[in-house]
């Protein structure tokens, strides 16, 4: 992905790591797209950042996606960077079904069909464009769980998988394949996050993100070093030290 002279559609980018990444790219020469569910931040964010267009999707609602689909597409046609953000994170109990069944349901529909039905929904567009990119978002915790989130562990190991299949399979197209590997960034993902000390500062992470795009343009994936202590456990051979550490030092993890 080149750092510049894209049209870059966010969908869930309305706050954290996705509408700090969609600012820093439209000040890099991008046309930036942001969507949400939530008209009032979209308002709030146009009126702020003038030149960032904005969209009002649920990403967790298939019909949302195809209606915002049509009209980004009608309104950018050159769009040729999907950027599928929206995620939830949410603490589950797995002792009682009560007490985890609605939210890990909640969290696979977000977490997973949503990007599903994203690049669904945009992929043969992209595939018109002369180079385009998909740029999916996992986790450090696909690679480590963290104990109190297992279906947002499970939905961002879903994500790293289908990143890497796809990738093989969209191989005889202009369509290039990248993953994003946040480790723990103090966002409003889940509550007491953005004070959470043990996370990385957004703007740090943003910052370092930006800086991996403009030097590695051909990634497969993008890894702050933050994350690379999750990413690579069990090629290290101290997985088992890697998972205790996260689960005893960072309660909310990322």
């Amino acid at each position: 992905m080149n750092i510049s002279g894209n049209t870059i559609f966010i969908p869930g980018s309305t706050s954290g790591i996705g509408l700090a990444l969609a600012l820093e790219l439209q000040s890099r020469g991008n046309t930036v797209i942001v969507g949400g569910r939530r008209t009032e931040l979209l308002e709030r964010i146009a009126a702020e950042h003038p030149g960032i267009d904005t969209v009002q999707i649920d990403t967790a609602d298939a019909a949302s996606i195809d209606a915002a689909a049509k009209h980004v597409v009608a309104r950018h046609p050159k769009l040729n960077v999907l950027v599928p953000m929206a995620g939830v994170m949410l603490a589950e109990d797995w002792h009682h079904p009560s007490s985890f069944l609605a939210t890990a349901e909640s969290t696979i529909t977000t977490n997973v069909l949503g990007p599903i039905r994203l690049i669904g929904a945009f992929i043969e567009h992209l595939q018109a464009q002369p180079d385009a990119t998909i740029m999916t978002v996992s986790s450090g915790l696909a690679f480590t769980p963290l104990k109190i989130t297992p279906s947002y562990n499970a939905s961002k190991a879903a994500i790293h998988m289908l990143s890497e299949s796809i990738r093989l399979q969209l191989a005889d197209t202009s369509v290039k394949i990248v993953e994003l590997e946040p480790p723990a960034v103090r966002t409003p993902l889940m509550p007491g996050h953005e004070d959470n000390e043990a996370a990385m500062p957004l703007d740090e992470f943003v910052t370092e993100v930006i800086g991996l795009i403009e030097a590695q343009p051909d990634a497969k994936e993008l890894q702050v070093e933050r994350v690379k202590f999750l990413r690579y456990g069990e090629a290290r051979g101290d997985y088992d030290q890697v998972v205790e550490a996260l689960n005893t030092a960072d309660p909310h993890g990322k």
